[in-house]
Formats: structure tokens, C-alpha cells, sequence
């Protein structure tokens, strides 16, 4: 059975207002949790930034819920710095823990002062990453010349499983490009994202049969306009193209191409409506689609009536 949880944005809550509200989403009947990992909001208007790794060992150690992360390895982290992450994770906590591996953004990367590649080359070295920080957690002595070096490195304090890890994708070609080689897919759920086009994708290049993660955009709130009004204010800058948020460098440049982004755009982003019935049957055509773990994201600043109402009406007419 799906597992329906509760996704942390660390770019819109202070950490530990944001782990107030993943141990609240436990107590309510979220059964699974995962969280973002970025140096930089995508607008003021959003205005935190909290370090995910510090922060999934606190709400590990204060919930029981399996946690994933999605997270790119390469640029401003190294992927020996990751790898020992979860690795530690690992160790605390069994397999409760999942690696989302994407390729990352230039408003987050590119501020370590790295090369910002095109997307086949981000590819490629995520692809090495991967590998490195798979053959760390076997325990061998690793060295490595390519994208990033590594020299001599060897992980001491290992989990006895390894983790998981799940290619992030937001289009069928990488979807496709991450099939063989990846344990398990996290891609996001929209009105007009190409959800079917993805899984497809996926399923049909050698990942049938693996875990496939849904993050899904939504704005509840006590009324529509509050509903409308909290998308627009937190989530206008993310109605970007994925090319573009991929692409952009700082703050000011998300603001600046997003000052025209109205209503009507945010939610071909975002699913808004104060009805949660709404909610059961747009969460239910995505369940019927096959997917393992959805993680809801409320885009607004309303956390408490979401995980409050989700929790007494929308998970139990889910038979969650």
C-alpha cells in the first residue's frame, strides 16, 4: 500500500518550526516524511534555508517515519561528504532513509563558485557520484579522477543495508536516462506536469517494478482565496519553466522573471482548492497510477490546518 507523508520545505520555515510540523504530521496519520536540500530559497517572499542534513537527524531521532531527501551531490557538496551522510543516517536509523539524487540547481550550486555545466554533463557527473558513494558504502578504498577527485577514501561507520537511491526527475528523458541504473524514481505531481509521460519512461528503460516517489503541490487552506492568495504570495517563483529553475543564479533573478507569473500559472503548478474532497480525488487518480510514497507539499504558509484536516478527513477516504 502507498505510503502517504508529509514533505518539509526548508525554504519556507526555520528548522525547528519545520520539525515541529513534521512531528505534528506524524501525530495526525502521515506516514512517511521527506525534505528539500538547498543553500537558497527561491524567493524572499519564502526567506529561510536551513540545512537539510543537521535537520533530518533531529526529526529522525523525534519521529518514526522512513525520511528521504532530495539532494545533488555534486557542486557544492562532494559526493564523499554525502555519502558519509548517509551512511550516518543509515547507522542510527536502519532503512528508513532514501536518497533522491538529482543534478541540481544553478541558484544553489553555483554559489560554492563552481562551473555551472550544461545538463548532459550535470548528468554525467551525478551518474559518477552515484557510483562513488555506492562503492563507499560496500566499504571499498576509493579513488577516482573524472567530473570530482577522490583520493583514498573509505567509510568506517557503514549501515548494515544499503541505501536506496532515487533518481530525481522532472521530464521522461531524464526519467529514462536514471531508469537502469537507479534503485527507485521521485519525480512531482501538478496539474500540467507529464506525469504519465515520466512513469512511462521510467518503467519502460529498466525501471519497472522499482519505487517510485511523488511530491505533490498543493495549497489547502480554510477558504479558496486564502487557498489562491497563499500560492501566489509563497510558490509564484517556482510556476517557472523547469528549464528556467534549473538555470537561474540568484534570488533576484527567480523575482525578476516570475513578476508577471499570475493565478492562472501557479496553478498549472500548484492543485488549490479549500475543499479536501477535492484533494481525496486528485491524491486517489495518482494513487491508481501506481505510485509507492506521495509526500504532500502545502505550498502555504498554513501548515497546522493542513496536517489537521488531511489527517482527520483526507488520509482516512483514502484508506490511509
Amino acid at each position: 500500500m502507498a505510503l502517504i507523508g508529509y514533505h518539509a520545505s526548508h525554504e519556507q520555515f526555520a528548522p525547528a518550526e519545520l520539525l515541529s510540523w513534521v512531528a505534528r504530521a506524524e501525530q495526525a496519520g502521515f506516514k512517511t516524511a521527506m525534505c528539500s536540500d538547498h543553500l537558497h530559497p527561491w524567493s524572499r517572499a519564502q526567506g529561510q534555508s536551513g540545512h537539510a542534513w543537521t535537520w533530518l537527524g533531529a526529526a529522525m531521532a523525534r519521529t518514526s517515519l522512513p525520511f528521504g531527501v532530495v539532494n545533488a551531490p555534486v557542486g557544492r557538496y562532494h559526493p564523499i561528504v554525502i555519502a558519509q551522510a548517509v551512511a550516518t543516517l543509515g547507522c542510527m536509523f536502519g532503512n528508513r532513509f532514501w536518497l533522491g539524487a538529482g543534478s541540481g540547481e544553478a541558484l544553489n550550486e553555483h554559489a560554492a563558485g563552481v562551473a555551472w555545466p550544461s545538463k548532459s554533463r550535470r548528468n554525467a557527473r551525478l551518474r559518477e557520484a552515484v557510483d562513488v558513494m555506492r562503492a563507499l558504502w560496500r566499504g571499498e578504498c576509493v579513488s577516482h579522477e573524472g567530473s570530482f577527485t577522490v583520493r583514498d577514501a573509505q567509510l568506517f561507520s557503514r549501515p548494515a543495508h544499503t541505501p536506496p537511491v532515487h533518481v530525481a526527475a522532472l521530464t521522461p528523458d531524464t526519467a529514462r536516462w536514471g531508469a537502469g541504473w537507479a534503485d527507485g524514481l521521485i519525480t512531482i505531481g501538478t496539474p500540467a506536469a507529464p506525469l504519465a509521460d515520466i512513469l512511462a519512461a521510467f518503467r519502460s528503460a529498466g525501471g519497472a517494478g522499482k519505487p517510485v516517489h511523488l511530491q505533490v503541490k498543493l495549497s489547502y487552506a480554510a477558504t479558496e482565496a486564502l487557498a489562491r492568495d497563499g500560492a501566489l504570495e509563497q510558490w509564484r517563483c517556482n510556476a517557472l519553466t523547469a528549464r528556467a529553475t534549473e538555470e537561474l543564479r540568484t534570488i533576484r533573478d527567480f523575482e525578476h522573471a516570475a513578476r508577471d507569473i499570475g493565478i492562472e500559472q501557479v496553478q498549472d503548478a500548484v492543485h488549490i482548492s479549500a475543499d479536501p474532497e477535492v484533494h481525496v480525488d486528485t491524491l486517489a487518480r495518482y494513487l491508481a497510477m501506481g505510485i509507492d510514497g506521495i509526500h504532500l507539499h502545502n505550498v502555504n504558509r498554513w501548515q497546522a490546518d493542513f496536517i489537521d484536516v488531511f489527517g482527520r478527513h483526507v488520509l482516512p477516504a483514502l484508506g490511509r
